[in-house]
């Protein structure tokens, strides 16, 4: 699995909260990975509806699918792929329904996430059918909006995390670094971003500095297990 506060970070950007309050709960129990997935799915429930009573349109159905989205990471963690895949399908159908009314960055931002999810779990021909639509999504919110930083996150973790030879290390960082000066990055995206630096320092036997950046993701994020766990690696 790879793939806000208003906080000041020495050397990089102030980022402040985009999303509602009452949203945040959802995001962090999935970055902390503290509730398992059956803990979490009561904080999905009160949350997808709240976005019902809350919100119309095109807005609620993006807040829908950021929830599902968030529930399929759950499950998948804990690598119960048929339930993630139900969620990371219905968000994508809750982001289609949203660009059906409008065209948004969050939109388009929403549809490549689940469907970058979604081909975790899903077979190698539907990966091939469809993995290419991660990033072509994800051009299409950066088009809209070039400060979406999950959209550039995603369009630069194709340099990061793909399987040799379609890595590309050196680029994937310099991509990664500018999304940290010229976007406007919630708590999770600084944290994503910073992962992203380090695993392709990690990638590159650069221990020093992937070490570095893995302890910046975690200042945001300590007991997110992912993280922990690669750097449990490196001793």
């Amino acid at each position: 699995m790879h793939l806000v506060f208003l906080l000041l970070v020495p050397g990089v950007c102030v980022f402040g909260e985009t999303l509602p309050g009452w949203f945040i709960p959802l995001r962090e129990a999935i970055y902390e990975q503290q509730l398992t997935a059956d803990e979490i799915a009561s904080v999905y429930r009160e949350i997808s509806g709240k976005a019902k009573t809350s919100l119309s349109g095109a807005d609620q159905y993006i807040m829908l699918s950021r929830c599902e989205y968030m529930m399929g990471r759950a499950y998948l963690f804990e690598e119960r792929k048929e339930e993630a895949d139900r969620h990371f399908t219905e968000g994508m159908k809750m982001a289609e329904r949203a660009l059906d009314i409008r065209k948004s960055a969050e939109g388009w931002q929403m549809l490549a996430e689940n469907l970058s999810q979604a081909c975790i779990v899903r077979s190698t021909s539907f990966v091939i059918a469809n993995g290419l639509n991660v990033e072509k999504y994800s051009k299409n919110a950066a088009a809209i909006d070039n400060k979406n930083a999950a959209a550039r996150i995603m369009i630069a973790a194709r340099w990061v995390y793909a399987p040799s030879p379609f890595h590309n290390y050196k680029r994937g960082i310099e991509m990664m670094s500018a999304i940290i000066t010229e976007c406007n990055m919630d708590k999770d995206d600084q944290f994503n971003v910073y992962s992203g630096i380090g695993y392709a320092y990690m990638q590159q036997k650069n221990q020093a500095q992937s070490g570095e950046w893995f302890n910046k993701a975690l200042a945001i994020y300590p007991t997110n297990k992912y993280i922990n766990s690669l750097l449990e690696k490196k001793r």
